[in-house]
């Protein structure tokens, strides 16, 4: 965050207009050039109410844009509906897909073989093979956890499972699943989620509250797994330290609650805080900064409305003892994947937040600062693709899946 402009979410005097041509039939490049408008918010469309925001700058904050010339190329087109990707210690990435099999793509977008020996997933829906993440110690130990929708008596519900990489590279071996986040529930909707390990070494993963009338007010339930941030060991133990491991009325595993549909986690690189992205019904869309042990409002509280233009219960936007977003969307986005970008390649992007949105057809940079978001670019709108996940590279350059299957590259020219 070293360009002052884009931390206060204005451009004074050096406002940029990108331009972009056609290099190649996969390639885009973005050229800088100057200004001397400040920059409007992003989102130009109506909002479905009237709600207020509880403080300045929680929705529609001034855009920005980047200075630095940028390209964007996509890798590859022939992945089976991918769900979530993560850069491996070599430079290459690991990917799921939807439907069940995991993928390793090299840097220029080569695909390996499906890699097999996963537990059986529920695909239909928003279920499916979800989040992963490596083990920090994966050169040597070649361990990765993942978060998927697992069948289970006929109905179903989200897991986190652990395995390792076999050294050739075609299968998980023993394979096992180590949580499940109870009751299981017959829907295809709202699994979450996504999964990371904290500083600490254990697991975060986030539950949805699957969608359903009966199944929502789980989320503010402490003995439901539904609608949940949830912290666990490696074994899938309640970590210790959690908020809740002396409460014999909740689940000591659960990290904080009140939470719609989870689908994207990330750490700050500075403060370590954990960040997470939810989808509101129509409607409030939030970026959340976690509190252990907090109360995030779902379905009490929320900037949405029900998908048939109904308020949602007593159309509550703030409420004592419940959390505010940072920031929220209306109309919405469908925030999907986030990352933070920590490289000093794009040094205006230092610290930024960055959305994979599905119904938004963009990746959204967010300008944070002192916990507020102060600024906002949508990237990539023009290739009109629903992103799904976004990681950083270890080359400085975030890679971008969406479900349509493509893997993109934006990085500095």
């Amino acid at each position: 965050m070293s360009n002052n402009f884009s931390l206060f979410g204005i451009v004074s005097g050096l406002a940029i207009v990108m331009a972009s041509c056609n290099t190649s039939a996969n390639k885009n490049d973005h050229v800088a050039a100057t200004d001397t408008a400040q920059l409007k918010p992003v989102e130009t469309e109506a909002a479905n109410s009237d709600y207020k925001p509880a403080f300045a700058g929680q929705t529609r904050i001034a855009g920005v844009k980047t200075t630095t010339a940028y390209e964007t190329t996509v890798l590859n087109k022939k992945l089976n509906h991918p769900w979530g990707i993560t850069s491996l210690p070599d430079g290459r990435f690991l990917i799921t897909e939807k439907e069940g099999t995991m993928r390793i793509a090299d840097k220029e977008g080569t695909l390996g073989e499906p890699i097999t020996g996963l537990p059986e997933v529920d695909a239909r829906g928003q279920g499916g093979l979800l989040g992963l993440t490596v083990d920090p110690d994966f050169s040597s130990n070649r361990m990765i956890y993942w978060s998927f929708s697992q069948p289970l008596d006929g109905k179903n519900l989200t897991a986190v499972a652990k395995g390792k990489l076999s050294q050739d590279e075609k299968k998980i071996e023993q394979a096992q699943v180590i949580y499940q986040a109870t009751p299981a529930f017959d829907s295809k909707l709202h699994y979450g989620s996504r999964i990371l390990i904290d500083k600490s070494g254990n697991i975060i993963f986030s539950t949805g509250e699957r969608s359903d009338l009966e199944t929502r007010p789980q989320a503010q339930d402490l003995k439901s797994g539904l609608g949940k941030v949830i912290r666990i060991t490696k074994d899938g133990k309640p970590a210790p330290g959690n908020p809740f491991e002396n409460n014999a009325d909740a689940r000591p595993e659960i990290y904080s609650y009140g939470h719609r549909n989870v689908q994207g986690l990330a750490i700050h690189p500075v403060t370590g805080d954990l960040w997470e992205t939810e989808f509101g019904p129509r409607g409030g869309d939030e970026v959340n900064r976690i509190q252990p042990g907090k109360n995030y409002g779902w379905p009490t509280i929320t900037y949405g409305i029900e998908y048939s233009g109904k308020k949602v219960g007593d159309s509550i936007q703030q409420k004592e003892g419940l959390e505010q977003p940072v920031y929220y969307y209306d109309p919405v986005i469908s925030p999907s994947g986030i990352t933070f970008y920590k490289s000093d390649v794009i040094p205006e992007w230092k610290n930024n937040l960055f959305i994979a949105a599905l119904s938004g057809v963009h990746i959204a940079r967010l300008v944070i600062e002192d916990n507020k978001v102060v600024g906002e670019e949508r990237l990539l709108s023009e290739q009109a693709q629903r992103f799904r996940d976004v990681c950083e590279g270890p080359d400085g350059a975030l890679y971008a899946i969406t479900d349509s299957g493509w893997l993109f590259r934006i990085g500095k020219k």
